[in-house]
């Protein structure tokens, strides 16, 4: 999942497109700046053949304000009872933060099965993840935060992780100089991973 923090609007319908002629047809924008609603917005409304989502959801209210924008998945680093709720709500599919096995367990008692594990790096890895797979074996990952190329698949073979979020997908030099080519190469090598 390319875990992708424009600056600039006019990267957004770019970087898209060249996400799914990589074969990534899925995005997840983060809400980190000025741009990523109407970011969402543009990718929406110009690259349907994309599943585009909001990431970095920290507050309940940015759960609504991304469907507005056309979001249709939501994604948190972490799981407040409120945030929980709102993105809920929306009645779209989320993944709700974790990174500790409390917090696995409080989001499984809330229904939930699907979520983050972040920052996944920081918090133990695969080896984390490996370990709590026999304790908590109806919980599934989404993993994000220090993963590169050379680790998602550490990741990946694993029982209880479904997909891997990287932002090494849109490095910043790329987006900066406009290199739509070198994204849809990051794009393929990672698509390659489950193949």
């Amino acid at each position: 999942m390319p875990v992708v923090v424009l600056e600039r609007l006019e990267h957004a319908v770019p970087v898209a497109k060249a996400l799914v002629a990589g074969g990534l047809p899925a995005i997840e924008l983060t809400l980190r700046t000025d741009v990523a609603l109407d970011a969402i917005r543009a990718i929406a409304d110009e690259v349907p053949e994309i599943l585009v989502g909001a990431g970095t959801i920290v507050r309940p209210e940015q759960a609504a304000q991304a469907v507005a924008a056309g979001a249709r998945f939501l994604v948190s680093p972490g799981a407040t009872p409120a945030l929980l709720a709102a993105m809920a709500d929306t009645g779209l599919p989320f993944l709700p933060g974790t990174a500790t096995v409390s917090e696995v367990l409080t989001v499984l008692e809330a229904g939930f099965t699907e979520m983050k594990f972040f920052p996944a790096e920081a918090a133990g890895g695969a080896a984390y993840l490996r370990s709590i797979s026999a304790p908590v074996p109806d919980a599934r990952f989404c993993p994000t935060g220090g993963i590169t190329p050379a680790t998602a698949p550490d990741y990946l073979a694993l029982p209880n992780v479904g997909c891997v979020g990287g932002s090494w997908l849109t490095p910043p030099d790329a987006l900066a100089a406009g290199d739509y080519e070198r994204i849809a190469d990051l794009a393929r090598a990672a698509a390659a991973f489950r193949a």
